[in-house]
């Protein structure tokens, strides 16, 4: 029989690459959020005990980063304590989690990359409410895979690739912020690399038993960018891109560009309700050297956005 798994957050960024690559690792429940909200402890409850999967692979979260900042009841039932109970509903069944976090776990003030024995210190609600899911599960003693990640971006949904492209149809100039650095990760490279890890434990006779391998992993693109670097990588790829491109007319609105201009400003110039990690370089390798994978440099996953279908 197949080795079950449970996606959730399947419409999210991840979660999509994700729910085309995992049912090659077995029989996959994929869940949206209106079959799972994880605001509802009863449906993670009902959706586990239905599945009753070997592996859960949480691809969902609150990650409105300001609004977190207002409403942090909703942020914390989500990001925070639907992971006790995931933990608590996989403990009981005997299944593993793959989680994914993130870089606003630190607080920035490193000068060089971040690694996982590095202290959290999370600067905003959005980081705060991250670290306690990944506590959660650590507190549970269930065996885990934690990723943490940073600056993901899809060709679809809501983040600043998209961004950029629909603002740079609208104006002339565009003014982003140069003074906080990280490393643009393409959401379909973390669901290549989440896959590639996996397939290991799918092949062994207690499929996805991961014990030995428990803890928390860094999973970024190669490379060091600022947001004004990466603003003006997405507008070269433009100028080169293969015509007709459905996302890219989607986020375009069908328009030419307009914009000439990337003017770089700084954090103070450009003020949110939630401050950001002004570092958000992470260190790959740990996961390198345990699994050996490695992702690609930032600026390589971002061409691949643009010439993949």
């Amino acid at each position: 029989m197949s080795a079950r798994i449970l996606l959730t957050g399947k419409n999210g960024q991840i979660g999509a690459e994700l729910e085309t690559l995992l049912p090659r690792l077995g029989e996959t429940a994929a869940l949206d959020r209106q079959h799972l909200d994880l605001a509802k402890p009863e449906q993670i409850r009902r959706a586990i005990r239905e599945v009753q999967p070997q592996l859960i692979v949480n691809a969902a979260a609150y990650t409105a980063v300001d609004q977190a900042e207002t409403n942090q009841a909703a942020a914390r039932a989500v990001n925070a304590d639907a992971l006790a109970v995931i933990a608590e509903e996989a403990k009981k069944i005997g299944a593993a989690i793959i989680h994914y976090s993130t870089d606003y776990v630190f607080d920035g003030t490193k000068t060089s990359p971040y690694d996982e024995t590095d202290p959290p210190n999370p600067l905003g609600v959005y980081g705060k409410t991250k670290l306690a899911g990944e506590q959660a599960i650590r507190d549970a003693g269930v065996p885990h895979l934690i990723f943490r990640t940073a600056w993901v971006y899809a060709t679809r949904g809501r983040n600043f690739l998209l961004t950029v492209l629909r603002l740079a149809s609208q104006r002339e100039e565009l003014r982003v912020v140069r003074d906080q650095v990280g490393a643009p990760t393409w959401c379909r490279e973390i669901a290549r690399a989440t896959t590639s890890i996996l397939e290991r434990f799918a092949r062994s006779p207690r499929a996805f038993s991961v014990s030995d391998y428990t803890g928390t992993y860094h999973m970024t693109a190669g490379g060091v960018a600022s947001w004004h670097d990466f603003a003006q990588a997405i507008l070269d790829e433009v100028s080169g891109a293969p015509p007709n491109i459905p996302w890219l007319e989607s986020a375009t609105g069908g328009r030419p560009l307009l914009a000439r201009r990337i003017v770089p400003i700084t954090t103070s110039e450009y003020p949110t309700p939630a401050r950001r990690p002004p570092y958000s370089v992470l260190s790959n390798a740990r996961l390198t050297q345990t699994f050996g994978v490695e992702l690609p440099d930032w600026r390589v996953q971002l061409h691949s956005a643009f010439t993949s279908a």
